[in-house]
């Protein structure tokens, strides 16, 4: 399959106009007029992703989080972006980022599924229909420590940090995959009891709960991982013909 037709696809799944303006989103390296028959889908484009798709000769990398996010003005092995660039057209692999505008599309609302919530809205609208982060109901109602437990079963995530009395009787909860510290605001004028996302610092994390919110960090990649599962799924059912790889779940770095 050319890999324009399946940039068609993953752009009509994911319409590039849905991502945010400081994204950068798409074909990152290579060219859509090659032929693709076989993927490897990861969460981020580290040196070991790379070096495993390059290993079992993949055409296509597919990640979530893009490898390039600001200019570069050269690209060298000297450096760990030009080393990744580097190696990907050594390998001859083409290269595709789906972001903020699968974030926007899919992400939420893939998470939400996860935590089977129900009645939900969107917590932070990016146009008439779509938007950032989802606002929902718990299929009952729990105490803290009990959704921290749920969140941790149905994320398979082995440790998560918590803000809050874990006694406390929740219900209505924002999920937000990934970084949430921007949108801890909107939570809060949502009435929402429990956020539950990623990247919570010490001070965040204080004054959300002053304010009356209870944080549970499930970090970055312990809630956005569920991208390749995803997409793993989606092209093995929508292209049959392509062989997919996907990265091991695990995550990058370890509590001790």
């Amino acid at each position: 399959m050319k890999c324009s037709n399946l940039i068609e696809a993953f752009e009509q799944l994911a319409p590039l106009h849905m991502a945010q303006a400081w994204d950068n989103i798409g074909m990152l390296v290579g060219t859509a007029q090659r032929e693709i028959n076989s993927i490897y889908i990861a969460l981020d484009s580290t040196d070991e992703v790379i070096k495993d798709a390059t290993n079992k000769k993949v055409d296509l990398l597919l990640t979530h989080h893009p490898l390039i996010f600001k200019s570069l003005k050269s690209v060298t092995e000297e450096e760990f972006i030009g080393r990744r660039i580097t190696n990907l057209i050594k390998a001859n692999i083409t290269y595709y980022a789906m972001h903020t505008n699968f974030d926007v599309a899919v992400m939420a609302d893939l998470a939400a599924d996860y935590l089977c919530l129900s009645n939900r809205e969107i917590l932070e609208k990016t146009d008439d229909s779509h938007g950032i982060g989802k606002i929902g109901m718990l299929p009952k109602a729990m105490t803290l420590d009990e959704l921290c437990q749920y969140v941790k079963s149905v994320f398979a995530i082995e440790s998560l940090k918590v803000f809050g009395n874990r006694a406390d009787q929740v219900e209505k909860v924002v999920i937000m995959p990934g970084s949430g510290k921007s949108y801890i605001k909107n939570t809060i004028q949502s009435q929402a009891q429990v956020m539950i996302t990623g990247d919570i610092d010490h001070h965040e994390g204080l004054d959300a709960l002053a304010c009356g919110l209870n944080i549970i960090d499930a970090g970055h990649y312990g809630i956005e991982h569920i991208f390749v599962k995803y997409m793993q799924e989606y092209i093995n059912n929508s292209f049959s013909e392509i062989k997919v790889f996907t990265e091991k779940v695990n995550a990058p770095f370890e509590i001790v």
